[in-house]
């Protein structure tokens, strides 16, 4: 019984530690976690590279925001494999966006016709990563309305993609 208490003991000096600033601390996290965080972040993001930026955005997170983790919540490496995926995800998403945003098959027509409002909301979401409510505070706007409006965004954004090339098919690919 004594070592189901070792993980949340663990865990809770490893915090105070970061807190004090204790370099070593931030040795032994990286040590403990660094393979969870990065083999994580490359299964979302499936490049090496990217991989490697999110595992220092990770750790640059602990190390100045130690009391962002509350161990009531759950142990320390479940916190820190949802700071990595969100990480992860955010910047999935942004890269697709912007992918998305500079000339991919009838999106430019799509975001340039898009309405501000919407155009805005998404900016915010997945350039500047805001979640809807930090969206909603910016824009002086409900978290519903905010909700609706990136909804809505990105279901416009989802048509440019599901309908593919416009102009005549490639003589080189397509299936036989």
């Amino acid at each position: 019984m004594a070592q189901q208490d070792a993980p949340p003991r663990w865990d809770r000096k490893m915090q105070q530690r970061l807190a004090r600033g204790e370099a070593a601390a931030l040795g032994e996290f990286y040590d403990r976690f660094a393979s969870l965080v990065h083999g994580l972040a490359h299964r979302v993001l499936g490049d090496e590279r990217a991989a490697d930026g999110i595992t220092r955005e990770v750790f640059t997170h602990v190390w100045e925001n130690p009391d962002a983790y509350d161990p009531k919540q759950g142990p320390l490496r479940s916190w820190v494999a949802g700071l990595t995926h969100r990480l992860a995800v955010q910047r999935l998403r942004a890269t697709e966006t912007a992918a998305l945003a500079q000339g991919g098959h009838g999106t430019d027509y799509i975001v340039t016709s898009m309405p501000a409002p919407l155009r805005a909301a998404l900016d915010l979401a997945y350039f500047q990563r805001r979640d809807y409510r930090q969206a909603a505070a910016d824009l002086g706007v409900t978290e519903d309305e905010a909700r609706r409006r990136l909804r809505l965004g990105l279901q416009l954004l989802s048509t440019a993609h599901d309908a593919g090339p416009t102009g005549p098919p490639s003589p080189y690919g397509g299936a036989r």
